[in-house]
């Protein structure tokens, strides 16, 4: 009997290395075990990003002792410096990063597209590819499905992501429609070539890299509903939310968000790509979703926003469940350049055990904020990202 186009697509997600282990008796939140080639990592779970193949003033060291896990690394950023020649001369970007944790490499699609979008002179969208001007030399590229593969292959990374078109919610209707059917298409493209890449590389079940569809549809159900069925004909091991999980006022898209988890196979992985303030990581797990990544711990950080956790009897399980509805916020975001932190010689939170607030007071990150000393990057990188490592393990303990 011959194979149809689809089965062949199938072909190389065979074996199911997600496991859901338990779920939540109150929400649609699961808890489950990824296995991966450099281990195996609990869900849910967030991963910072070090999109140029490194978290911003921070050392191995450093990620270590926060025990942080996966990253995520970007495809198109990687590609155009230092450039696929040198990582793998170097034996992949595990090695060049010195990282032995999992890495997932995100297409680079939201990057490309959000440069276009805001500047049409930097590039144009085609039904096969994307071509865009570099914001590093000026020089013009081309990206297609398949040359994204093969640069994520090249990479060495232990997830992949296909590359996709996320239109702005403020599209019209019609224009996110032909998104989604570019998405479709490209991630039919996106799996030959994985299945063709696994083959070249002679990999096994065992140790090729999990591959992301991911969904895009903005604000419209049926346009998410639509993605979501015909990706999963295709195949992955997990599917991604595309696109911005907000709308254009700021609201959260709780019911599209819910939808969408709704529409993805149980036994996948389901990632919330971008989601990173807390709040939303929170609904987002009770909705059902298991990954996350976001700048937003380092980037807040480095403006002098730092994470403070609200404790309160129960806490973390009176905090965290079902945390949309509470009046008030399970944390606090303090700006440490404020004038009335110059003589605060208190940690930034006295049950906080990560080295920062062992080590240094509010009055001395406040000095060190407004020298522009260097180290204070570091610190509050230290602090914040340690915050989100805690809230993981809070929601991971969750009932």
């Amino acid at each position: 009997m011959m194979q149809t186009k689809n089965q062949k697509l199938k072909e190389s997600v065979k074996l199911n290395r997600f496991k859901i282990i338990k779920k939540s008796k109150k929400t649609k939140a699961r808890f489950g075990q990824l296995k991966t080639e450099q281990g195996v990592v609990k869900t849910p779970f967030f991963m910072p990003d070090a999109t140029r193949g490194f978290v911003r003033s921070l050392s191995k060291a450093d990620l270590e002792k926060i025990k942080i896990g996966p990253m995520v690394v970007n495809t198109l950023h990687l590609y155009l410096q230092p450039g696929c020649k040198i990582i793998k001369k170097s034996g992949g970007i595990h090695n060049f990063m010195n990282w032995s944790q999992p890495l997932l490499a995100d297409s680079g699609g939201y990057q490309i597209f959000s440069l276009i979008h805001k500047n049409p002179k930097m590039g144009k969208v085609t039904d096969d590819k994307v071509i865009f001007q570099s914001p590093i030399d000026g020089k013009k590229y081309e990206i297609t499905p398949r040359k994204a593969i093969q640069i994520q292959f090249d990479l060495g990374v232990d997830m992949i992501v296909c590359l996709d078109d996320p239109s702005p919610n403020s599209y019209s209707k019609k224009n996110i429609e032909k998104a989604v059917l570019r998405t479709i298409a490209w991630a039919k493209i996106c799996k030959d070539e994985y299945n063709r890449q696994i083959k070249k590389r002679k990999m096994t079940d065992k140790n090729r890299p999990l591959i992301f569809g991911v969904i895009q549809g903005g604000g419209y159900i049926d346009l998410r509903e639509y993605c979501s069925k015909e990706l999963v004909k295709i195949g992955f091991d997990g599917y991604g939310f595309g696109a911005r999980h907000i709308d254009d006022d700021g609201n959260f898209m709780e019911e599209v968000l819910q939808a969408t988890a709704d529409f993805i196979p149980e036994n996948s992985l389901r990632f919330a790509l971008g989601v990173g303030r807390p709040e939303d990581m929170v609904r987002c797990f009770h909705l059902g979703w298991d990954i996350f990544d976001c700048v937003i711990p380092t980037r807040e950080g480095r403006h002098g926003r730092l994470l403070v956790w609200n404790r309160r009897k129960g806490f973390p399980s009176s905090l965290l469940n079902n945390q949309e509805k509470q009046k008030t916020s399970f944390y606090t975001t303090i700006n440490i350049g404020n004038e009335k932190f110059k003589e605060d010689f208190t940690a930034i939170d006295a049950d906080c055990d990560c080295y920062t607030c062992q080590n240094y007071t509010k009055a001395y990150l406040n000095y060190l904020l407004k020298t522009k000393e260097v180290l204070f990057l570091r610190l509050a990188s230290i602090h914040n990202l340690k915050f989100y490592m805690q809230l993981m393990e809070a929601l991971r303990r969750m009932k």
